[in-house]
């Protein structure tokens, strides 16, 4: 299975949905909380070429998007081969 890495904030609905969709999988993923900010937000919106909402989603280090990003990888039966499932 690949590495998955997701940035994220405190009550924000799209992230839990986000998560609940790569826990579904049985899909283990490493979460940078950003609500303060910080060096963690700092390193998303590099990573991510300035994106600022959450989440951000990468994949073995490729930037998938945010949580419709994710979902739309899903309905095409795309984000299986991603993750490596």
């Amino acid at each position: 299975m690949k590495s998955v890495e997701i940035y994220t904030k405190a009550f924000c609905g799209y992230c839990a949905r986000a998560k609940a969709l790569l826990e579904s999988k049985g899909v283990a993923f490493e979460e940078y909380d950003i609500t303060m900010g910080g060096p963690r937000r700092a390193e998303m919106m590099e990573r991510s070429n300035g994106g600022l909402t959450v989440p951000q989603i990468f994949i073995d280090g490729l930037h998938i998007g945010g949580s419709d990003d994710l979902a739309t990888l899903e309905r095409a039966g795309k984000l299986d081969a991603l993750l490596g499932l």
